[in-house]
């Protein structure tokens, strides 16, 4: 291996103790640590020079290595690098340095750089930038995504109150910070969701990662090491054909990026739009398009050209093509079925095979469909509807003969008229009421039930009340039985001693 040269800081030490202090080679090298024959040599390239001591004040140390080290300056000879253009070239999917340096020493390989000093060159220069680089993003590979801390009040045009507060959710591609900017109602699972599906075809395609933080929406347990992901937001990444990633818990450097451009959108489009009252989220999304556009159209500062340039030069051919169909928002649970042979999903129930009773079944809802699924089969799909306590019932689902023998509407309605008019007239507007009778069988069973607790005679002076009130339904029998008010208003009690008074009139007066 090369002896390593001295340095310039002993070389002056060693000039200093030879011409000012006057010692010998041996006790140079003694006080300085050094060997004798380097303290001869170091001696004799400064008396071989044109130099003289004592230097002058102004004198450089490159100045010095350059007079006792002449191959030195040899160096200055070869060409530069451009740091810059390499740092950009690296980006590309499949770029290498070898490849570089080849290009590099085709231009003129007599002042071109060794593979191993274009490296070494390429990681100084890295090293003195600014910014730090880390995490090299390769084209089309990551979009970082997160969600802005402030918000942006909607407000009633009717009230002025704030009706909700606009979530801004933010997508940026890791290698060109190509950004995507929307308001949403919530940080909920859909609107997270959907987020992303418009994201893709603001970009025109796919990344090959997702990097989100660890919200509920996107997480459901957060690990270091193995998160557990949403089952909904797998089921997007599965559509389009690509992989969720996301950042470990209290990591912000996995996603600087996406904190990066949270600040950038803070400051230059949310404080833009500081003064402004917005009465829908769609006027607010109209505003923030035209100043995200002018973002990714501004020329930046460290790189060169606009994000949208880079975009199109280096993201845009990596991305991965969009599917034929966008995805669908599907809301996915799971639900015990009820005795009804119903499950509920907002607000409305929906039949499945009644030998299901008991069981437990998954539930996958889109915007106009909803699918119920056992062990992975599909048992039931209805049309969805949006009516709150509403039924939704296929004959296939309901029972057979056995179960209508023991519940059917006949036994019902002479099980009421046991008890009385009241109750028989109650149980039947039930049956009528609904689409199918069997749907009815719960509520009149809790209705004729009531006797075990109030008594047939209780429970027909309620139905007969709620029947005079217009309300036959089962909540206000058992509201009239728990207050003690089946029997209507109470009659005022006489008074044991009438009032005998000559003032007053008596009945036959009117006649």
């Amino acid at each position: 291996m090369p002896r390593k040269r001295t340095e310039m800081r002993k070389v002056k030490d060693v000039l200093r103790l030879k011409f000012d202090a006057g010692l010998s080679h041996r006790d140079i090298s003694k006080c300085l640590s050094i060997g004798p024959a380097t303290v001869s040599e170091v001696l004799s390239r400064f008396t071989a020079s044109d130099l003289s001591w004592p230097l002058p004040d102004a004198y450089s140390d490159v100045q010095l290595e350059g007079k006792l080290y002449p191959s030195v300056i040899s160096k200055s000879k070869k060409r530069p690098l451009d740091g810059n253009t390499i740092r950009l070239e690296l980006r590309r999917k499949g770029m290498t340095k070898l490849l570089l340096w080849q290009e590099y020493c085709e231009e003129e390989a007599a002042t071109a750089y060794g593979y191993t000093q274009f490296c070494e060159h390429y990681q100084i220069w890295l090293k003195k930038q600014k910014r730090s680089m880390r995490q090299v993003h390769i084209a089309g590979d990551k979009l970082f995504i997160d969600y802005a801390g402030p918000t942006v009040p909607i407000i009633s045009p009717d009230t002025g109150e704030i009706r909700y507060n606009a979530q801004i959710f933010v997508a940026t591609l890791g290698a060109t910070n190509y950004t995507y900017i929307e308001a949403g109602r919530s940080q909920k699972q859909e609107d997270w969701i959907m987020a992303h599906v418009r994201a893709f075809n603001y970009i025109g395609g796919v990344p090959r990662l997702l990097v989100p933080d660890n919200l509920k929406a996107a997480v459901t347990k957060a690990h270091r090491y193995a998160p557990i992901l949403n089952e909904n937001y797998e089921r997007m990444a599965r559509h389009y054909g690509t992989a969720i990633m996301p950042a470990r818990p209290y990591k912000p450097k996995d996603k600087s990026k996406a904190e990066n451009a949270v600040l950038i959108v803070e400051r230059w489009i949310l404080m833009r739009l500081r003064n402004h009252v917005f009465y829908t989220l769609a006027e607010l999304n109209i505003k923030i398009k035209v100043l995200m556009a002018d973002l990714n159209n501004r020329q930046q500062r460290m790189y060169p050209g606009s994000r949208k340039e880079q975009f199109d030069l280096l993201d845009k051919p990596a991305l991965a093509s969009l599917p034929t169909y966008p995805y669908e928002y599907i809301d996915s649970k799971r639900a015990k079925v009820a005795p009804d042979y119903h499950i509920l999903y907002e607000k409305h129930a929906y039949s499945v095979p009644h030998s299901l009773v008991g069981g437990t079944v998954t539930l996958e809802a889109s915007a106009n469909i909803v699918c119920i699924y056992h062990h992975n089969q599909l048992v039931a799909q209805h049309t969805r509807t949006f009516k709150d306590g509403g039924f939704t019932t296929l004959k296939e689902h309901m029972p057979g003969s056995h179960f209508k023998h023991r519940f059917n509407s006949e036994r019902l309605l002479s099980w009421a008229k046991n008890i009385g008019v009241g109750t028989r007239s109650v149980i039947e507007w039930h049956i009528h009421s609904r689409k199918h009778p069997e749907q009815a069988i719960k509520t009149c069973l809790a209705i004729l039930n009531l006797t075990k607790q109030y008594g047939n005679a209780r429970v027909e002076s309620a139905c007969q009340t709620a029947l005079l009130l217009e309300r036959p339904h089962r909540i206000v029998v058992v509201n009239l039985l728990n207050n003690h008010k089946e029997h209507g208003t109470q009659p005022v009690e006489e008074e044991e001693n009438p009032v005998n008074h000559h003032n007053i009139r008596g009945q036959n007066y009117y006649q």
